[in-house]
């Protein structure tokens, strides 16, 4: 609960005036209307670190993962000239605090925690990743049994079925917009249960602990090619368009030569063939990313499904999965 008292606690607007804020914290402005916090003018407030933290928003094997990025770390290192290394959170809400603080200054987000660290955290998306033909994308599937009678998500009422955080826009956000026009309203026809992770929820479904899970296709699909569960297990019996499979992110007080610097050589990196094969083969580089347009679908569904990008709604969702992860 410290991450959360740290958001709460956070200082107010400073007497700067903004001709537009939009939905961004208090303590940020939006005078150029790109939706994101823009870069301080005063070069007093502009920070050129010693060393460069990296985030990576906690996944399906956060220790894996920081094994598979390291190659990248090591390029930025060389490439920024600054030493670059990993800082280790364990949730959503500790990254979106650690960026607000200005304890990590560049990461990799989910695309629901994006919008949170871009309101909240003051954070600037800049590039996602993708292949030679053009970034990456992927998919919200509702998840049952092979051997389930259940066909439709309507099928599904009053039975137990797995989300997996309150800010995880194809485990929390997309089904509370997407499943009531298939007949199914989650807290109405049935309780929501955080699981806490994509793979906890796929795993759950596995063991007869949940009927149906709410996960994002990538995740899955890492699963089945990392042998934790078989193709044939289950079966999707909903699938929705297509998402934006996250973002990097960089704080937006940097000085915008640093910020330049970081963007550059993190487009030019080509993955590891490891990395690469982690992501079935559908990433192996960034390309350029423009929060307001490629990022107009997840805000769509979390406007449908409700959800705002404060720092209050953060922390009581950050409490809701605390709670459910206890019972």
């Amino acid at each position: 609960m410290i991450a959360f008292s740290l958001l709460l606690s956070a200082p107010t607007a400073s007497a700067q005036t903004c001709k537009n804020r939009g939905e961004l914290d208090t303590i940020y402005c939006d005078n150029d209307g790109d939706m994101l916090a823009d870069t301080p003018t005063d070069p007093k407030k502009l920070r050129n670190p010693s060393m460069l933290l990296y985030g990576y928003t906690p996944t399906e094997d956060t220790a894996l993962y920081e094994k598979l990025w390291q190659p990248y770390i090591d390029h930025m290192t060389s490439c920024t000239g600054k030493p670059t290394r990993f800082f280790k959170v364990h949730s959503a809400a500790a990254t979106i605090e650690a960026l607000r603080s200005g304890r990590i200054h560049v990461s990799q987000l989910s695309a629901g925690d994006t919008p949170f660290a871009v309101n909240i955290a003051g954070a600037q998306p800049f590039a996602i990743r993708g292949d030679a033909k053009g970034p990456a994308v992927y998919r919200l599937v509702l998840l049952v049994k092979k051997d389930s009678p259940f066909q439709a998500p309507k099928d599904l009422k009053d039975k137990r079925i797995a989300h997996v955080t309150p800010t995880s826009n194809s485990g929390n956000l997309a089904p509370r917009a997407l499943f009531p026009a298939q007949g199914l309203t989650p807290d109405k026809d049935y309780k929501v249960l955080y699981s806490g992770k994509h793979d906890n929820s796929v795993a759950g479904v596995m063991s007869g602990d949940y009927d149906a899970a709410a996960v994002a296709d990538d995740v899955w699909f890492r699963m089945i090619d990392r042998g934790m569960v078989k193709a044939d297990d289950l079966r999707v019996i909903f699938r929705s368009k297509p998402f934006p499979p996250g973002s990097a992110v960089v704080v937006h007080d940097l000085l915008p030569e640093l910020k330049k610097k970081i963007a550059d050589c993190t487009i030019n990196y080509r993955f590891t063939p490891e990395l690469t094969a982690a992501f079935r083969g559908t990433a192996d580089r960034h390309w350029p990313l423009d929060y307001k347009e490629d990022y107009d679908a997840v805000r769509a569904v979390a406007k449908a499904s409700g959800e705002v990008f404060t720092r209050e709604a953060l922390a009581k969702r950050a409490a809701e999965s605390a709670a459910g992860a206890k019972k």
